[in-house]
Formats: C-alpha cells, sequence, structure tokens
C-alpha cells in the first residue's frame, strides 16, 4: 500500500538513493531537494515522503512559494517538485499510487490549496504518462527547463 507523510529525518536512510545519469537531468536527489529546502530556509516548501507497505521508497517536495507562478495564475496552488522513487523499486506502481493520492493528502493538510501544478520534460514520457493516468491536464502550455522544453500540467482540486 501506497501513503505519504511528511518527511522525517529517520525517512532518509531509506531515501538516500542514487539516480542514473537519466534520471538526474529531469530531477534532483533526495539531499539535494533536502539542502535546497534547508538552504532557503525555505517555510513554505514541505519535503513529502511516499511509503509502500511502510518503506520510505519515494519523494517529492510541496511547494507553496513564487516558483509555482511560472505554471499558473492560481496563487491558491501547489508546485509538484523533485519526484523521485527509488531505482530499485521502480516500475512496481508507487510513482503513480503517490500521484493518485496526493490530492487527498494536500486538502486534509492544506485546505486552501484548489489545484496542483507540475512541469515535465517532454522527453521524460513515461512521467508524462503516469500524469495523464492520474488525472492532470495538458492544455499546450509549455516551458523551457533546465534540461529543455517541459510541459506544464495542472489538476484542479
Amino acid at each position: 500500500m501506497i501513503n505519504l507523510a511528511f518527511f522525517k529525518q529517520e525517512d532518509f536512510s531509506g531515501l538516500n538513493y542514487a539516480l542514473d545519469e537519466n534520471q538526474q537531468q529531469y530531477t534532483s536527489t533526495v539531499e539535494q531537494a533536502l539542502k535546497r529546502i534547508s538552504e532557503r530556509n525555505d517555510s513554505e516548501a514541505f519535503a513529502i515522503t511516499v511509503f509502500e507497505d511502510d518503506q520510505p521508497s519515494g519523494f517529492f517536495v510541496l511547494d507553496f512559494g513564487e516558483d509555482k507562478l511560472d505554471l499558473t495564475d492560481n496563487k491558491k496552488s501547489v508546485l509538484i517538485r523533485s519526484l523521485s522513487i527509488n531505482p530499485g523499486l521502480q516500475g512496481r506502481g508507487i510513482g503513480k499510487g503517490a500521484m493518485q493520492i496526493v490530492d487527498e493528502f494536500v486538502k486534509e493538510n492544506f485546505q486552501d490549496c484548489n489545484e496542483i501544478v507540475l512541469a515535465v520534460n517532454q522527453k521524460n514520457i513515461p512521467a508524462y504518462h503516469v500524469y495523464l493516468k492520474t488525472g492532470y491536464l495538458y492544455d499546450g502550455k509549455s516551458r523551457m527547463g533546465r534540461s529543455g522544453p517541459q510541459y506544464l500540467m495542472y489538476k484542479k482540486l
């Protein structure tokens, strides 16, 4: 079973996985994402652990800061960033499961939020299809990211 929780330091041992060169062009490692939050002293970014059967298996950040406004005009939205699943556990539906339940997690913990936004690299076809299958919409908007063009996707809550 997949569930989500706010990151705790004890989760890190299960999340300190390496990403291959291909995945690194699309997302940050958990360590890099946590460092970015810490360096910015970012009170608007929340680290989230993805659990499979109570084992830390993946990670992402819910970012309520100004960066989301590059994707939407909606100030009540949240940006999902730095999503990764432990490479040794990929292909088991963990990422898809996390994206299916993130809506409820956001609604429970951030009642003012009414939209989730994200950007996915156009070359990252598997991730794009996971987002489509879990209800995210792409309405033709794109932007240039650090590794090329990205689709801007959203889901209304």
